[in-house]
């Protein structure tokens, strides 16, 4: 069960769901977006207006997402505000009646916490983040694992009172075929690439948002050689523009809209620009691809960045006009590159999914219920941690 908000949330989901249903002990995988069974009203304030934020209004994105990580304060609020309007989904749950429910987006997490913890439904529930930090929005009463993307997510969910064997490290769920290796060679073969030339991934990601064609153009004016992929996914009107950009260039520049072989691509490629969405950070670290950060929104994926750098796998271009200079910087230090593919990989999970999948299905522990004397507890603990009393 996931939620429509960017693409990152779903495309977990779905990874997930294809390995479960390649698995022999499961009889039946039912794959939803818990915004379809809820009113429009809802549907619009979860997806829509989220979108419209990244794409006009993301330093307020930045500011809310770190005034609502107050954990074990704002979650009984926010749940209340989605409750009248997710009777449908609880509806649907009941009636599906599942053996055990994963969900990658909290929304429906805490729709689900709330009917174990009140007993209206008998299953499982796994959580997955699919962020490099573990927000307050994810957290939930009743429950029976997390699953989440770094060791550190686990001891500052255990700072919260979250039991710690509760909380399993497993990296943010990515497509099963990342598991597969894929020699760069063979990649830009069967990609119809040129085999020597350095190669350089941009993706806008699935929405085909962010600063992809001002990219472009400083691109084209570099002297440096090397061939380009852009991705510009579902966004038509940029990649008509970006295929105008590049129109006569001496570089080889490859222009897409949505594909699905960007597994295929990162294996190619040795450098990949981008956003640090959680996802497309996953997918990049399995393969040990290098990242140049564009402009990161505030909020979760400054949270990415910060590990990214942290951990040597990125360099960070916050300003597309020095994109060009910090650029050439790393192309002239292969040394460079090849500690940060190294250092990327060293992080990575390329068996994700088939490792949530697993513990999910052998874990038989029964639900875990916080209660409401130890959230209290725990919120008189966490805003003593924020220095109030």
């Amino acid at each position: 069960m996931s939620a429509s908000v960017g693409s990152g949330h779903l495309r977990a989901a779905e990874s997930l769901a294809k390995v479960f249903k390649a698995h022999p002990d499961v009889d039946e995988v039912v794959c939803d977006d818990a915004l379809e069974h809820t009113n429009v009203m809802h549907k619009q304030f979860y997806s829509n207006l989220y979108t419209k934020l990244c794409e006009i209004a993301p330093s307020f994105l930045g500011w809310w997402y770190e005034s609502s990580d107050d954990p074990w304060v704002n979650d009984s609020i926010r749940f209340a505000l989605d409750l009248p309007h997710t009777l449908p989904l609880i509806r649907y749950i009941q009636d599906l009646n599942p053996d055990a429910i994963v969900c990658t987006h909290f929304m429906p997490a805490g729709v689900v916490s709330y009917l174990l913890g009140n007993q209206k439904l008998e299953s499982r529930l796994s959580i997955v983040v699919t962020d490099f930090h573990f927000h307050a929005e994810w957290l939930t009463r009743s429950f029976n694992r997390y699953f989440v993307a770094q060791e550190e997510d686990k001891v500052h969910m255990k700072g919260l009172g979250l039991p710690g064997d509760r909380i399993t490290v497993s990296g943010i769920p990515i497509d099963p075929s990342f598991a597969e290796p894929i020699e760069k060679s063979v990649a830009r073969s069967d990609l119809r690439l040129d085999a020597d030339l350095p190669m350089l991934l941009l993706s806008a990601g699935a929405l085909g948002f962010g600063p992809a064609a001002s990219v472009v153009r400083r691109l084209v004016d570099m002297e440096e050689q090397f061939q380009v992929v852009v991705v510009c996914g579902k966004n038509e009107e940029l990649e008509a523009e970006v295929r105008e950009i590049v129109k006569g260039s001496k570089k080889p520049f490859h222009v897409l809209g949505y594909t699905k072989h960007m597994r295929k691509l990162m294996a190619a490629a040795d450098l990949m620009l981008t956003k640090p969405g959680g996802l497309t950070t996953a997918e990049a670290l399995a393969c040990g691809l290098p990242l140049l950060l564009l402009d990161p929104v505030g909020g979760q994926e400054e949270r990415n960045a910060t590990m990214l750098l942290e951990r040597g796998a990125a360099w960070i271009c916050s300003e597309v006009t020095v994109l060009p200079f910090k650029l050439s910087k790393l192309l002239a230090q292969p040394g460079r590159l090849k500690d940060m593919s190294e250092n990327a990989r060293s992080i990575g999970f390329p068996a994700s999914s088939a490792a949530v999948v697993e513990k999910v299905l052998n874990d038989k522990q029964s639900t875990n219920i916080i209660t409401a004397e130890e959230v209290r507890a725990l919120r008189k603990t966490a805003l003593q941690n924020k220095g109030i009393q």
